[in-house]
């Protein structure tokens, strides 16, 4: 069933509060949605379906989450998530539809909070912790929240925040260490294990994602309770092949899309663990691997490098039997070293917090380095030359997907930027080969044009992450008035390697003998550390800024 989105038909809502559906965009705006397989019942509610059916099911005894050095069963979450959602409805007074924001680091309790509020009802908008007051407050007023569950080590800026909004009501705590110990656990303690949740219709919002892209203004990705489902029972189930067995593990927070998929509704959806981290460095994640024996790890390939790095050491990762890459290109020889040394691929994949989770993937049987693989289950892929008509095998262009999932802003004029005539352009560049496979070349603000040559940074970092001299490098374009840009390499390097000019010109030579030369880094700048987000992504516009 393709649904274009002039034809889009919403189906019954049980929001008493109609803020999210009446912000959608138009639906002349709105993507195609190819729905075949993926059939819900008019109502369905994600938080249901994520505790009480697993219980339902007869796992109730087994573990769905570990994290500050305890286990909790799905029984447990399943009593604690009603319990608090009767805490929110009726002490609280949240309604279905209100905006209930949550700030916290990835723990168990930030995960139980997520579940309640959608049992309640509620739009949740999962908040990063290292926010601060502004930013807070434009997410509050773009999204109209009223209520918020923070972790009580993380109240200073919410409160601020809370003083200058209009829509801001209430600000209540909850225990982050799980231990019961703050105000919203105290009213959740005395409440019935047994709660009637809202029966919200599978197109009601149930989430907010919050992305802020490259002009600075958030965007907020409005997706239903059949999205959350959809990308459990299409990229989770048919590559991953999650069964209750997996430990996930990873490294991105919950307040994204791509964490939150990763990190709760992948392992809940199919009765699987989640072992959660406040602080997941990579020498983090590798001790709760071997602690736990995780099986299903997500972090992007900054992260999997040092963990190359400390299986030399001794750490025993064997257990993982599916290494999800994302967030950033993963270069070949990462996946070729990860290859070496377990035997097992590295799943590249690519996703957008428009789409909620990764659309593109290799599979454990199909997999090759420098490829990002072929659409998942549900979607449709093309890449676009200048004019917006398909581009020849082999070309580089603006990456177009549509699916069972898609963009939807909420009340955003830039909506019609994204979606255009029923694809969403995800602002990647990518070629496809003779095979239908895609092939990353850079994000398209990161196209390097030089003396009318395009270069894709990744491939340049990807040769230059090949050098034995390098242990992270980042590739930006760096105005320059005879060329136009030429292109500059940030270089970390590895331990035993002095950072001087007689190093710079063996990177030069060694580019020039792995890509065409024309390709190879001008200006070579060696730095101690790059600047990365929390999930490990390298923040190249800083490096372009000077900073």
């Amino acid at each position: 069933m393709t649904l274009q989105g002039s034809e889009t038909a919403l189906g019954p809502s049980a929001h008493v509060d109609t803020f999210t559906r009446d912000n959608l965009p138009p639906p002349e705006q709105w993507p195609d949605f190819l729905l075949d397989g993926f059939d819900y019942p008019d109502r369905i509610n994600v938080g249901v379906e994520l505790t009480d059916a697993i219980v339902a099911r007869g796992l109730g005894d087994r573990t769905a989450l570990i994290g500050n050095g305890r286990r909790r069963t799905y029984k447990e979450l399943s009593d604690w998530t009603n319990r608090l959602a009767h805490a929110l409805v009726d002490d609280l007074g949240v309604r279905p539809g209100n905006r209930v924001l949550i700030r916290s680091a990835n723990n168990p309790a930030m995960v139980a909070c997520w579940l309640a509020a959608t049992k309640a009802g509620a739009v949740v908008v999962n908040s990063m912790p290292m926010l601060r007051a502004k930013e807070l407050g434009q997410i509050v007023d773009k999204a109209e929240v009223e209520f918020a569950l923070c972790d009580t080590r993380l109240m200073d800026e919410l409160v601020t925040c809370a003083k200058t909004s209009g829509y801001l009501k209430k600000v209540v705590g909850f225990d982050g260490t799980w231990n019961h110990d703050a105000e919203l656990d105290r009213l959740a303690l005395n409440k019935p294990v047994r709660f009637d949740a809202v029966p919200t219709g599978r197109d009601d919002v149930a989430l907010l994602g919050f992305t802020s892209g490259t002009t600075g203004s958030p965007k907020a990705t409005m997706h239903f309770h059949r999205d959350i489902l959809i990308i459990a029972d299409g990229y989770a189930k048919e590559v991953l092949g999650v069964t209750s067995d997996d430990i996930f593990v990873g490294s991105p927070p919950l307040a994204f899309t791509f964490g939150l998929g990763g990190l709760a509704v992948f392992p809940l959806r199919f009765g699987a663990a989640a072992a959660l981290l406040e602080n997941a460095s990579p020498p983090n994640m590798a001790a709760l691997i071997e602690e736990y024996r995780a099986t299903v790890s997500f972090t992007a390939p900054t992260a999997y490098r040092v963990m190359l790095r400390a299986m030399e050491d001794g750490a025993d990762l064997s257990s993982l039997r599916a290494a999800v890459s994302a967030g950033e290109t993963l270069p070949a020889p990462v996946y070729e070293e990860w290859m070496a040394k377990t035997g097992k691929p590295m799943l590249d994949g690519i996703g957008a917090t428009e789409m909620l989770h990764i659309f593109i993937s290799n599979r454990f049987e199909d997999h090759r380095p420098a490829c990002t693989g072929k659409p998942v289950r549900g979607y449709e892929t093309r890449v676009l030359d200048e004019d917006g008509n398909e581009a020849p095998r082999g070309m580089v262009g603006r990456l177009a997907v549509r699916g069972p999932t898609g963009c939807r802003y909420l009340a955003d004029e830039r909506q019609g930027d994204y979606v255009q005539d029923g694809w969403n352009v995800t602002g990647d560049a990518f070629s496809m080969d003779d095979d239908g496979y895609l092939h990353f070349a850079a994000r398209n603000d990161d196209m390097i044009i030089s003396s009318g040559y395009n270069i894709a940074g990744p491939e340049v970092e990807a040769a230059l992450l090949a050098h034995p001299a390098v242990a992270e490098c980042a590739v930006v374009g760096q105005p320059d008035e005879n060329r136009g840009a030429i292109v500059a390499a940030y270089v970390v390097p590895a331990e035993g390697h002095d950072p001087d000019d007689a190093l710079v010109k063996t990177l030069q030579e060694h580019v020039k003998a792995t890509i065409a030369p024309y390709k190879y880094p001008r200006a070579v700048t060696f730095i101690d550390a790059l600047p990365k987000t929390q999930t490990g992504k390298v923040q190249r516009f800083r490096l372009k800024q000077g900073d």
